[in-house]
């Protein structure tokens, strides 16, 4: 975590070779920007029911959901623009698994998250790989996108259907991309993932969900051998999506960082861009 955060706070990494070849071992955990901690914790300890897992001091904490990780890190930059838009390709979101999405988004709601979505979306059955899956978008504090999702029956990783508790972890991180076979070059052709699953979703229920108008979009998942997923979203309609500024900076809240554990024998970090401007941080263990 120190040398996410430190990455993150504008200190340069050792400069370490990078990996000829690298072997993806798992998507570790996102790391997210924000400018006020606390608010910050607060509202994903209070809404979502993160957990802190260590003692960091600022500007960063670790917090669990689940199995999975996510840290945020206080950062002075630029906040994300007034009118960011789903199929800008700044966007990123965290999907959140719920048991009860009616339940848990009341409850994100009442926690001051601003909505995104036109309310809960029911996916629709004709749609073979996503129907019957429930969702809704919305921001937190800072305005970054994050996602409930509930899986039904036969859908999603086995563990998503436990009842036990009403926030499960997260799925994956959504980005979105300009051309899904330029991404898949990257992700699975430099960085090893492999694809895990397709969909092309349309129709009023994904406009109400993105609160795109016309919206079409491939998605594909992508996975390591652990951790979260990569879910790219390719909006074929509208194609009006906006790249990321030209001048983005770590230190800007759009930035957040997918960190990937890999096998680099003795070689410690680095520190790429995808695409379409998304930050990989590539760990050795």
């Amino acid at each position: 975590m120190k040398r996410a955060l430190a990455f993150l706070a504008g200190v340069c990494l050792a400069a370490a070779q990078a990996c000829a070849e690298p072997a993806i071992d798992a998507v570790d955990r996102i790391v997210i920007p924000v400018s006020e901690l606390g608010r910050a914790a607060g509202f994903y300890t209070g809404a979502l029911s993160f957990v802190p897992v260590d003692a960091a001091e600022p500007p960063g904490v670790a917090l669990r959901l689940g199995k999975e990780t996510i840290e945020l890190v206080q950062q002075p930059g630029r906040s994300l623009p007034r009118d960011s838009r789903s199929n800008d390709r700044w966007f990123q979101h965290l999907a959140i698994v719920v048991s009860d999405i009616d339940r848990a988004y009341a409850i994100v709601f009442r926690q001051g998250a601003a909505p995104i979505s036109q309310g809960i979306q029911e996916l629709p059955a004709w749609n073979p790989n996503a129907g019957g899956i429930r969702a809704v978008y919305f921001r937190d504090p800072d305005g970054h996108p994050l996602e409930l999702i509930q899986f039904p029956p036969g859908k999603g990783d086995p563990r998503w259907q436990q009842k036990d508790r009403l926030f499960l972890g997260v799925d994956h991180s959504a980005i979105a991309v300009q051309d899904t076979k330029t991404s898949l070059a990257f992700y699975r052709g430099r960085l090893g993932l492999h694809v895990a699953g397709t969909s092309e979703n349309w129709g009023i229920e994904q406009e109400r969900l993105s609160s795109v108008p016309d919206a079409q979009i491939r998605i594909t998942s992508l996975r390591a051998p652990a951790g979260l997923g990569v879910e790219f979203l390719q909006y074929l309609s509208p194609r009006d999506g906006r790249p990321a500024p030209s001048d983005t900076s770590p230190e800007d809240l759009w930035s957040e960082v997918i960190v990937m554990r890999v096998d680099c024998g003795d070689r410690r970090s680095e520190i790429l861009r995808d695409p379409d401007g998304h930050t990989l941080l590539l760990q050795s263990h």
